[in-house]
């Protein structure tokens, strides 16, 4: 299904019964991913689903975002179903998008649960060989940005990004790589205690991107908060071990 918010397209499922559930995705994936997570809640679930602008069959935003701008489009789009409560099932960067609009003063609805998956938000330390070596890559680009260096090598700055760059960002589009760059240089641990509602947390042990010490984290500052740990998954811990994550969500919405 699609419909317009803000201008922007939006692709969107909408299947299942009863009280709402809304699922947000995370960087670079689309609502077609988490068909199992879907499958499972919409059998007491309505389940509601969205490509995020920029992912999966939604076009990209305008300009460059922040993940306030994804809240403020999040935020229009559960209007238009005019619902006066709702439950979250996050993942990734969903997360963000979920602590941010959870910090804002009167929500028009009332969040009644919350699940977060391998979920981003807190910025992780850098040490001190990652901020030296993040000096060293800004010195290097910036000299091979000169007119002399850029004329003899007129490739090696672009080589010298991909080098370094996340596999997301050197998939993403240009504006996509500049939404990414605003996306994951704030820090949102000071909003994290603000979750008020019952909290479920999933994850792999072996999550690279968002470390397992994350959900730890998070597990203390949400006041009414579990953990399920996913030994032997990554970051992707729903796609890895689907009975055991689907296991945990019908009992938590049982």
């Amino acid at each position: 299904m699609v419909k317009k918010i803000d201008g922007i397209p939006v692709n969107y499922i909408d299947v299942g019964e009863g009280d709402a559930v809304l699922l947000l995705h995370g960087w670079g994936a689309n609502i077609t991913l988490y068909q199992g997570i879907i499958d499972t809640l919409k059998q007491n679930r309505r389940v509601i689903a969205l490509d995020m602008p920029g992912f999966g069959k939604t076009p990209e935003p305008p300009q460059p975002w922040c993940v306030d701008d994804y809240v403020d489009f999040v935020l229009q789009f559960i209007d238009s179903f005019q619902l006066g409560r709702l439950s979250v099932v996050v993942h990734s960067f969903g997360g963000r998008v979920f602590f941010k609009m959870n910090a804002r003063e009167k929500l028009p609805f009332f969040i009644d649960r919350a699940v977060l998956i391998d979920s981003a938000g807190i910025l992780p330390k850098k040490t001190f060989w990652q901020k030296a070596s993040l000096r060293c890559y800004k010195l290097g680009r910036a000299f091979m940005s000169t007119k002399v260096m850029h004329f003899l090598y007129p490739d090696a700055v672009e080589d010298m990004r991909r080098k370094r760059g996340s596999a997301d960002y050197n998939n993403a589009t240009p504006l996509m790589r500049a939404t990414l760059v605003k996306v994951v240089n704030e820090d949102l641990e000071p909003l994290i205690h603000l979750v008020k509602c019952p909290t479920l947390l999933i994850w792999g042990d072996l999550d690279t991107a968002t470390p397992i010490g994350d959900a730890r984290r998070m597990e203390e500052l949400i006041a009414d908060a579990g953990l399920v740990v996913c030994e032997g998954a990554g970051h992707f811990s729903f796609a890895e071990q689907p009975a055991k994550v689907n296991g945990a969500l019908k009992a938590f919405f049982q």
